[in-house]
C-alpha cells in the first residue's frame, strides 16, 4: 500500500532537528504518523506545518484538547479527508474518552447530540469550512451565546483553517493513515 503519491521520508532520513521532534512523537504513540513521512521531503514545510500545528493544539488555555480535536474531526469530516479523521478521530477518542464521538461527528456532525457548548464549536467549525462566503455575525454570535470567548472563537477558526490545509495536502498526496490510529481508543 503506497502511503503518499509523493513517497515517504523515514525518520532516519530527516534532518537532526525534525528526526528529533518527529521521534518524541514516535516514542509516545508508537509509530511514526505517515503525514510527517509524506511532509518530510520539505524539510522546511514540515517544520512549519509542526510550529503551527503545536501553536494551535498545544496549548493549554480556553479549548481543552478534546474540545480541539473536536474542531479537527469535524472540519476533516466536512472535508473529506479520510487521514484527518482517522488520525484526529483517534485523539478525540482518547481526549474525550467516548469511543462513539469521533465517528458520529465526522459521518453527520449536523445530527449528533452534543452539549451546547460543543454544538457552538462544531457549528462554528462547519460554518467556516462549509460555506466560508456566508460566514460572518450570526456565526459568531451563536458562539458567544453557548459562552464561548473571543479566544476561544479565534482558536475554533484558526485550527479549521489550518486544518483545511491539511487536509488539502492530505488530498494531494493521497495520504493513508496509520493502521495503529483505527483501533486507538477503542
Amino acid at each position: 500500500m503506497n502511503v503518499s503519491r509523493f513517497g515517504v521520508t523515514e525518520l532516519d532520513e530527516l534532518p537532526e532537528d525534525l528526526r528529533e521532534r518527529v521521534g518524541v512523537i514516535a516514542e509516545k504513540s508508537g509509530f511514526v504518523p505517515n503525514v510527517f513521512r509524506a511532509l518530510g521531503h520539505r524539510p522546511a514545510e514540515l517544520r512549519a506545518f509542526l510550529d503551527q500545528h503545536d501553536a494551535l493544539m498545544d496549548r493549554s488555555d480556553g479549548l481543552s484538547k478534546a474540545e480541539r480535536e473536536l474542531v479537527v474531526v469535524a472540519t476533516s469530516g466536512a472535508n473529506h479527508c479520510g487521514y484527518c479523521v482517522v488520525a484526529h478521530g483517534a485523539l478525540l477518542r482518547i481526549r474525550s474518552k467516548n469511543p462513539e464521538l469521533a465517528d458520529q461527528v465526522a459521518i453527520n456532525p449536523w445530527e449528533t447530540e452534543l452539549p451546547e457548548r460543543w454544538r457552538a464549536i462544531v457549528d462554528l467549525a462547519l460554518g467556516l469550512t462549509r460555506t466560508p462566503e456566508r460566514f460572518g455575525e450570526r456565526e459568531l454570535n451563536a458562539a458567544r451565546a453557548a459562552g464561548l470567548t473571543e479566544d476561544e472563537i479565534w482558536d475554533v477558526g484558526a485550527i479549521t483553517a489550518f486544518f483545511a490545509m491539511s487536509n488539502r495536502l492530505a488530498h494531494l498526496c493521497a495520504l493513508m493513515p496509520n493502521a495503529e490510529f483505527y483501533t486507538m481508543g477503542r
